[in-house]
């Protein structure tokens, strides 16, 4: 087992980077859960086989399989990534994997987490709590066992000081009832390395992940902010993003500066058919995709990596506009648009399979 530290990574000096800065490389896991992913799971491994082949561009890719599914995903996936077996109970890599970190000498380190699923939307997780481990395992790279509940998704940080949340998902008592917001924040500034804590309200409407931040707001770079916005008064987004849009404009980062903030259209809305839903029976544990549904998405869900901007297509009236934004936003980077209908129906999208491992040497 990696070294298991018992310090606290803000007094070591380490932080986590933003996600702009400079990758080792990505990070997935292959889908197969059945009650998550219609038809064997066999359209979502196309759209997964779709991101990892666009980042693999442009970084190294590492794909995790069970042992049931390796030489499936092997065959499926360009030569250049590598695909490693690990048990998991479904495909969440930003989620339940490791947030890496770095320190001002280059060094590597990585903190694993508390992982619910959610606060429960399935069971059992317990391989999935294992994925942080296994992670800085294979690197090698010494970890920090914080003692709180959290998702990848559920934080964006700027690189200098500041991390972006929502009272939704980090106050949820389905994560850490037990804890305060003040004791909440303290964590989050031992373990990201973080100065100043800013607080949303509510995520996207209907998101199943009790509001992440990575679908409605998002750090572009220092002090610029890009945000879910929503134009109809009737949707139950507009008064969500009405909200995130008046805090974030009284907001300052750490480093004093005011925010600067970029709206995103929202797609759709966009809601499941009968022809996508699923129905296992009503075992605890169990997901449920029923018709009628409406997705959780979003084109804030994107992914920054080395020279470029991975982005999800979801809305033909909506695609080209929020291209364009980004391509503006990230003048520098590619930005690239790939099909992510399948990924959204297992409530998630491009960013939530993803997870960021900065350039660093395990120490």
């Amino acid at each position: 087992m990696t070294h298991t530290l018992t310090t606290l990574p803000a007094a070591d000096g380490f932080r986590m980077p933003a996600e702009w800065e400079p990758h080792a490389g990505t990070w997935m896991i292959w889908p197969e859960r059945p009650d998550n992913w219609r038809a064997d799971a066999e359209p979502a491994q196309d759209a997964f086989v779709a991101v990892a082949s666009a980042i693999a561009r442009f970084e190294p890719v590492t794909m995790l399989a069970s042992p049931r599914q390796w030489r499936h995903a092997r065959a499926a996936l360009p030569p250049s990534v590598r695909v490693v077996e690990a048990t998991s109970d479904d495909s969440w890599c930003r989620d339940c994997g490791a947030t890496f970190l770095t320190d001002s000498a280059g060094r590597l380190r990585g903190v694993d987490w508390g992982f619910n699923a959610w606060g429960g939307l399935y069971a059992p997780c317990d391989q999935d709590e294992l994925i942080a481990a296994k992670m800085l395992e294979i690197e090698r790279a010494p970890r920090y066992v914080a003692p709180l509940v959290l998702e990848g998704g559920s934080i964006h940080v700027d690189g200098e000081g500041t991390v972006l949340t929502t009272e939704e998902c980090l106050l949820n008592p389905n994560r850490n009832p037990d804890l305060s917001r003040e004791e909440i924040e303290q964590h989050l500034k031992d373990y990201l390395g973080v100065s100043k804590v800013l607080w949303l309200g509510a995520g996207l409407v209907d998101d199943e992940t009790s509001g992440h931040i990575d679908n409605l707001a998002c750090f572009v770079r220092p002090g610029v902010v890009a945000l879910t916005g929503c134009d109809d008064p009737l949707d139950p987004q507009y008064p969500i993003s009405k909200d995130a849009r008046e805090r974030l404009a009284a907001m300052t980062d750490a480093r004093g500066r005011a925010l600067e903030i970029v709206t995103l259209p929202l797609p759709g809305p966009l809601f499941r058919t009968g022809e996508e839903a699923l129905d296992l029976g009503t075992e605890p544990g169990t997901m449920s995709r029923r018709p009628g549904e409406r997705l959780g998405a979003s084109y804030a869900n994107f992914y920054l990596g080395n020279g470029f901007v991975l982005m999800p297509l979801l809305d033909p009236a909506q695609d080209a506009a929020a291209q364009n934004i980004l391509a503006r936003l990230f003048p520098e980077r590619e930005v690239v648009g790939v099909p992510t209908h399948e990924i959204i129906l297992g409530g998630g999208n491009i960013h939530c399979i993803t997870q960021q491992q900065p350039l660093g040497t395990p120490a």
